[in-house]
């Protein structure tokens, strides 16, 4: 059974730092390219980075270019979300997701991904 479970969240002031991490189990990792997302109250879930299976290449929307790092770390199934100098527009429930390594599509497409955290809140105040 596949399980991902999501941890880190929190409640933050403008400013602060955060690391989510992601704990996969139930199939095998290392044939999955990761990817952490994001969805605001009435707003659309959209992609915050991804990393390929090898973690050499990221991808990150450019509203947290700067600021934010993914990696992960293959022995322990686990991708994980460094989360700096956070702002207000950060808040949001961050959910992790694994897509099959070499199917095709942009990082951030939704569809591409198989397998979905339950997420965890992130609230940034200002």
């Amino acid at each position: 059974q596949v399980q991902m479970v999501e941890s880190g969240g929190g409640s933050v002031q403008a400013g602060g730092s955060l690391r989510l991490s992601c704990a996969a189990s139930g199939y095998t990792y290392n044939r999955y390219f990761m990817g952490w997302f994001r969805q605001a109250p009435g707003k659309e879930r959209e992609g915050v980075a991804a990393i390929n299976t090898a973690g050499v290449i990221t991808y990150y929307a450019d509203s947290v270019k700067g600021r934010f790092t993914i990696s992960q770390d293959n022995a322990k199934n686990t991708v994980y979300l460094q989360m700096n100098s956070l702002k207000p527009e950060d808040t949001a429930m961050y959910y992790c997701a694994a897509a099959p390594d070499g199917y095709g599509g942009r990082w951030d497409w939704t569809p591409r991904y198989r397998y979905w955290g339950q997420g965890t809140q992130v609230t940034v105040s200002s």
